[in-house]
C-alpha cells in the first residue's frame, strides 16, 4: 500500500508541474497574441491612411485634369476675341471667360485644401510607419524569446507527460479512473496529506479512527468531505 501512495503522491507532485507548465505557457502565449494585436492596430492604422491619401490623390488629380481643360476653354475664350464682329457677341464671350476663371479659381482652392489635407495625412502616415517599424523590431525580437520559451514548455510537457503514463501504468484501471476523477473535480488536487487530524485539501476535522488508521497504511483512505485520497507523513 505504501508503494501505491508513493507512485499517487509521485503523480500527483507530476500533475502540478504539468498544470504549472501549461499555465506559463499559455502567459507567453497571452503575450505574443498581445503583441500581435498591437502590431495590427498600428498596421490598420497604416493601411487606413494610404487609403485615405490614395484617394484624396485620385480627387487632386481629377480637379487637375478639370483645371486644365477649363484653362483650355479660357485661352480659347479669349483667342475668339479678336475676331468678333459685334458688341454683344463679345460681351457674351467675355462673361464666359469671367466665369471660367471664377471655376478656375475654385478648382485651384481646392486643390490647394487637397494638397493639405494629403500634407496632413502624409505625415501621420509617416509617424504610424515609423512607429510600425519601431514595434515590430521590438515585437520580433520579443517574439524569438517567446517562441524559443515556449519550445522549451513543449519538450518538458512531452518527457513529463511520458513518464506520467508511465506511472499510470503501474497503478490498476480502478485506481487511475479514481485518480483522474478526483483530478477532474477537485481542482487538479486529488492526493492530501492529512495532518493534525485533518484533510489539507479541504481543512476540514476527520474522524479520529479514521486519522489514526492512515499511520498503519493498511489501505487507501478517502477524505469523507471531499473525497481525496489521504496520507501522512510518517513520525507527525
Amino acid at each position: 500500500m505504501q508503494e501505491k501512495l508513493q507512485l499517487l503522491k509521485q503523480l500527483q507532485g507530476l500533475d502540478q508541474e504539468l498544470k504549472a507548465i501549461r499555465e506559463k505557457r499559455r502567459v507567453l502565449e497571452d503575450e505574443q497574441a498581445a503583441l500581435d494585436a498591437d502590431v495590427q492596430r498600428i498596421q490598420t492604422m497604416v493601411d487606413s491612411l494610404v487609403a485615405e491619401v490614395d484617394g484624396l490623390q485620385a480627387d487632386r488629380r481629377e480637379l487637375a485634369q478639370a483645371l486644365g481643360l477649363e484653362q483650355e476653354n479660357v485661352e480659347k475664350a479669349e483667342g475668339r476675341l479678336p475676331g468678333i464682329k459685334t458688341q454683344k457677341e463679345y460681351v457674351a464671350v467675355l462673361k464666359e471667360i469671367d466665369t471660367a476663371k471664377k471655376l478656375n479659381k475654385d478648382l485651384q482652392d481646392r486643390i490647394r485644401e487637397k494638397d493639405g489635407e494629403i500634407e496632413a495625412l502624409t505625415r501621420d502616415k509617416e509617424e504610424k510607419q515609423t512607429e510600425l517599424t519601431s514595434l515590430s523590431e521590438q515585437v520580433g525580437g520579443r517574439r524569438s524569446e517567446i517562441s524559443a520559451a515556449l519550445g522549451d514548455f513543449d519538450g518538458a510537457l512531452a518527457d513529463k507527460g511520458e513518464l506520467r503514463d508511465q506511472l499510470l501504468k503501474q497503478l490498476s484501471a480502478q485506481l487511475r479512473s479514481r485518480y483522474q476523477l478526483l483530478v477532474d473535480r477537485r481542482g487538479g488536487i486529488a492526493v492530501v496529506e492529512a495532518r493534525n487530524g485533518a484533510c489539507q485539501g479541504c481543512n476540514m476535522h476527520l474522524p479520529p479512527q479514521l486519522f489514526n488508521s492512515l499511520f498503519k497504511a493498511d489501505d487507501l483512505q478517502t477524505c469523507p468531505h471531499c473525497n481525496r485520497l489521504l496520507y501522512v507523513e510518517q513520525g507527525q
